[in-house]
């Protein structure tokens, strides 16, 4: 073989790799699926076992004589509130109680859960601090 057809076979090889691999272009047996996850298990005898525990299961609140349309137009008018951050909750929802609690001479750094602060991230799916938490 020369060098050029070699070289031929490799580039239409390889352009070949580079399309998208579909149920169709597998064997007979190969199905690719649209990505959906199993509910279950097929069994060395060919039937498919459905496990109760792998099936979804959607939560949908009742939303009868609920008044908002579920559609936003695009045309409606942008929101006039500034976005919310950490600091702007912070200052409409804490700073007020512990000014009070200031002026009136109630406050004490020690009753701190009072605000919503939390000593210890135990039991939580996120832990605020330190970065490098422990497991």
């Amino acid at each position: 073989m020369g060098v050029l057809s070699t070289l031929m076979r490799g580039l239409v090889r390889g352009a070949d790799r580079m399309a998208e691999f579909t149920s169709k272009r597998g064997s007979r047996t190969h199905n690719k699926g649209r990505g959906a996850r199993p509910t279950g298990l097929k069994l060395s005898s060919g039937k498919f076992l459905p496990i109760q525990a792998m099936i979804p299961e959607f939560v949908v609140p009742n939303l009868e004589g609920f008044k908002l349309k579920p559609y936003v137009s695009y045309r409606s008018p942008r929101g006039t509130l500034p976005p919310v951050t950490a600091q702007s909750l912070f200052a409409d929802v804490v700073a007020p109680q512990i000014k009070r609690d200031f002026d009136e001479g109630t406050f004490s750094k020690d009753r701190l859960q009072k605000y919503g602060y939390e000593v210890t991230q135990e039991e939580k799916l996120f832990k605020l601090y330190p970065k490098n938490y422990v497991r």
